[in-house]
């Protein structure tokens, strides 16, 4: 080969290694700002003062007004209908204790007694059907069960789009077992939403509070995920590799022809 030809290669290797290590660059937030975020993800956490035990986590995909849903969740009521919602336009945070209520002579926390921390229903996380505010207690279309895999992807307003990039969204699923008795009662008397229904139906059990950032560790900012870092990686190491090879190449031709 040439000196011409080893000499090129090199030039060639140090480019490539520069527009392989490009997606990186948008990985790591070079990219664009908060606007460009596509995941948001949170740990779902018992509700203070509602004898929850479950836990839980949830994430967010977004795709312009399209947003895959995903939540994972246990420990919770059996045998009973979960309703779950995104919360908008509050304080982006779960309730504490002290926010709790006086429910049938009992410190609880309902729905309307959080709002305050995670807002308004902005969607409501159905297994089919509407996923509007007017399904917030569509019983029949939540998960059942004490544990449960939800994954949808569903049409969301731009408000909800705008809270969720804001970092202002907050997951709640709902329904408790207060007194331990396995099944929903009359306890904390009737719930404030729908008289119909008893208050630990609708009662906050597991909350979390959405926040940017990916799958695999893609920290807040990045934009990316973790097949474009993994591939990004790869591919500047095979060019590195090359680089490294034409590097060797050209200073054995030069010995060579020291000889």
């Amino acid at each position: 080969m040439s000196k011409t030809a080893i000499t090129a290669l090199a030039v060639m290797a140090v480019a490539g290694t520069t527009l392989a290590l490009a997606p990186l660059a948008v990985a790591d937030g070079m990219g664009g700002g908060r606007g460009g975020e596509r995941m948001f993800s949170t740990t779902l956490n018992p509700v203070p003062t509602n004898n929850v035990t479950g836990s839980g986590t949830a994430s967010i995909e977004l795709e312009g007004n399209e947003a895959t849903v995903t939540i994972n969740a246990s420990g919770l009521l059996g045998g009973v209908p979960h309703a779950q919602h995104i919360h908008i336009d509050g304080m982006g945070r779960c309730p504490t204790a002290s926010e709790a209520g006086t429910h049938n002579g009992k410190t609880s926390m309902s729905t309307s007694d959080g709002m305050k921390a995670y807002g308004m229903i902005g969607t409501s996380l159905t297994t089919s059907g509407d996923t509007t505010p007017t399904s917030a207690l569509a019983v029949t279309r939540f998960p059942m069960g004490s544990s449960f895999h939800y994954s949808r992807t569903i049409h969301v307003t731009d408000d909800v789009v705008a809270s969720i990039r804001k970092n202002n969204a907050v997951i709640v699923v709902h329904g408790i077992d207060y007194d331990g008795s396995g099944k929903f009662t009359n306890v904390l008397g009737a719930s404030e939403l729908d008289p119909k229904l008893p208050q630990v139906a609708t009662a906050p059990a597991l909350c979390g509070a959405l926040q940017a950032g990916g799958k695999g560790g893609i920290h807040a900012g990045a934009g990316g995920s973790q097949e474009q870092l993994t591939t990004g990686l790869t591919a500047a190491g095979a060019v590195l590799l090359i680089g490294g090879a034409g590097a060797l190449a050209l200073r054995r031709r030069k010995t060579a022809d020291a000889v």
